[in-house]
């Protein structure tokens, strides 16, 4: 596939406040998309897209086909918490409960890397959306005032509509503060066009507000008038405030992923700003509340993110929620086909947070426990891990060399002049193409460096195997014999576990392997209290058998098996 670059508009600089002096960069490589599963349940011909990846990359890959068509863009992107996010991870089955914690991203950033991340996303945002498209920016207030200041030079002050306060009741009472009680989320137009359904989105009446306009009911419904108040039958005008709780932990929505929020406070916006059949894209995707909402509404839908478990989580969500929408009679069109791609074999890392220690150990790295700029040595060269949840640019590259060594490299070139004062190997999860050269004309001393671009040398990997499976076919029967996810045992007590079983997230079975695209027409995923079946009946006009396990880390393996 031939290489494509896409030019964006040139904004003008924020205040020297935010960016000092950052620039974003505009040119973003068109990245292919791979399909890797695909979920078709009825006729309807369009099909919902779940992507995982670096969603810059994602971005990119959309702007193909798709700029200037998603009518809704709703996002719920990292804080800047400074916070560790976990999810509980508990083994299937009803006896001998036993839960652990696992980490699965970080919202911790430095310096100004959190706005310069968001800038560069939310310009390609800007080229997706529709005429009559809205963006609603989910944050609180960690950076909210930043976001705005971004916001309105992306996409204009004069296009800005609403700062929407999301309000909850939670625990705990803080000392020496208000509680903080409220998300912001900031929403903003492309043009003046844009889509806003209020009828569709009124809410009752308060009490106190029916009792002092009418004694009864009745009358209000009736819309009569009594001078102070004109009730509207269909309801209450939307307002900025949203007293919207958040779901409790035990409820049926709830999917234990982190961040998540309640699909009230999302069926309100997407009712706002879109109608049935619209697009909908949201690339922080999270536990997939956007695109099962959307689903549910009758709205197509694309989704992101980089983190596997939203991946899983979400997957499994929609086929809930299509499952009972196909089963339902309806004469709404609902749009329950999805498939999901993968950007640049993203596959190689299950998870962000354990990019760094797997790249280290996998390449052989002797790791440095402190130091201010490298992460290790390998060879007698200098490592250092560039973020893995991004792309690289040359703004990445100041924190090497404002912390490099340079009153040892100036001794180092005057004992030897004509030999490199380091030899650096830089390793990163794709990057702008002059990457090395930049850093070259920084430094005025001989460096030897090397980009180590992962996506693309990924065999410089030794990746050891997560998991291993035995499966086999007997008497028209597929019967899964074993399953041992290694990563996941070792997280595990082992007298926890009474079988393999419990150690199983879903089972996915493609009785008819085109050996591109897993189609699984047998989806095995229990609740909590129970736990796969892990035998099957082979269908009579079966072909190449492939089968997917993923585990409770949401890791999978896929095997491919033959009937014979």
């Amino acid at each position: 596939m031939s290489e494509t670059i896409f030019e964006f508009e040139h904004h003008k600089s924020l205040p020297e406040l935010i960016w000092h002096g950052k620039r974003p960069y505009y040119s973003t490589k068109y990245y292919p998309a791979k399909l890797c599963e695909s979920y078709i349940d009825n006729n309807n011909e369009w099909k919902n897209k779940l992507f995982w990846g670096d969603n810059l990359q994602v971005m990119s890959h959309l702007i193909k086909d798709y700029k200037g068509k998603i009518d809704l863009i709703y996002i719920d992107p990292p804080f800047d918490s400074k916070t560790d996010y976990k999810k509980r991870i508990e083994l299937h089955g009803k006896s001998k409960k036993y839960s652990f914690e696992e980490k699965q991203f970080s919202d911790t950033w430095v310096n100004d890397d959190f706005l310069q991340f968001m800038y560069e996303r939310l310009i390609i945002m800007r080229e997706l959306l529709s005429d009559k498209g809205c963006i609603y920016l989910h944050c609180d207030w960690h950076k909210s005032h930043h976001l705005r200041m971004i916001m309105d030079e992306v996409f204009g002050s004069e296009n800005f509509v609403n700062e929407i306060v999301w309000h909850y009741s939670g625990a705990g009472t803080p000392k020496g503060c208000w509680a903080k009680r409220h998300d912001n989320i900031f929403l903003y137009s492309k043009t003046s066009k844009y889509t806003f359904n209020a009828d569709d989105i009124r809410t009752d009446y308060s009490a106190a507000t029916i009792e002092r306009v009418s004694h009864t009911l009745n009358n209000i419904r009736n819309g009569i008038d009594y001078g102070t108040y004109t009730l509207n039958p269909l309801g209450k005008y939307p307002e900025d405030v949203l007293d919207i709780p958040i779901e409790a932990p035990s409820a049926n929505a709830r999917t234990g992923y982190p961040t998540q929020k309640p699909e009230t406070l999302i069926e309100r916006i997407i009712k706002a700003s879109s109608n049935p059949g619209d697009l909908i894209f949201d690339c922080f995707m999270g536990s997939g509340t956007t695109q099962t909402v959307a689903m549910k509404l009758g709205r197509r839908f694309i989704g992101a993110d980089i983190n596997l478990a939203s991946i899983q989580t979400t997957t499994k969500r929609l086929l809930s929620v299509a499952k009972q929408l196909n089963n339902e009679f309806f004469n709404e069109i609902k749009y329950t086909n999805f498939e999901v791609y993968n950007v640049n074999n993203y596959g190689i890392f299950s998870n962000p947070v354990k990019a760094k220690e797997m790249i280290i150990e996998s390449l052989g790295i002797h790791a440095f426990s402190k130091s201010d700029v490298w992460d290790g040595e390998l060879n007698g060269r200098m490592v250092k891990i560039m973020p893995i949840n991004r792309i690289t640019n040359k703004d990445d590259l100041k924190g090497i060399l404002g912390n490099l060594p340079y009153d040892v490299y100036r001794k180092r070139n005057n004992n030897n002049p004509n030999q490199p004062v380091e030899r650096i190997t830089v390793i990163c999860m794709g990057h702008e193409p002059d990457l090395k050269e930049s850093f070259e004309n920084q430094i005025t001393y001989n460096i030897d460096i090397e980009i180590l671009d992962i996506l693309k040398d990924e065999l410089y990997l030794q990746l050891k195997h997560t998991a291993e499976a035995d499966i086999v076919c007997d008497n028209n029967r597929l019967i899964i014999k074993s399953f041992y996810p290694a990563n996941l045992m070792k997280k595990v007590q082992k007298d926890a576990i009474e079988s393999w079983h419990q150690l199983v997230d879903s089972i996915m079975i493609d009785w008819n392997y085109n050996g591109e695209v897993l189609q699984p027409s047998c989806i095995d995923i229990p609740s909590k209290n129970e736990i796969v079946k892990g035998v099957y009946d082979i269908p009579e006009n079966s072909g190449t058998i492939r089968v997917k396990i993923t585990d409770l880390l949401s890791e999978s393996i896929e095997i491919e098996v033959y009937n014979k």
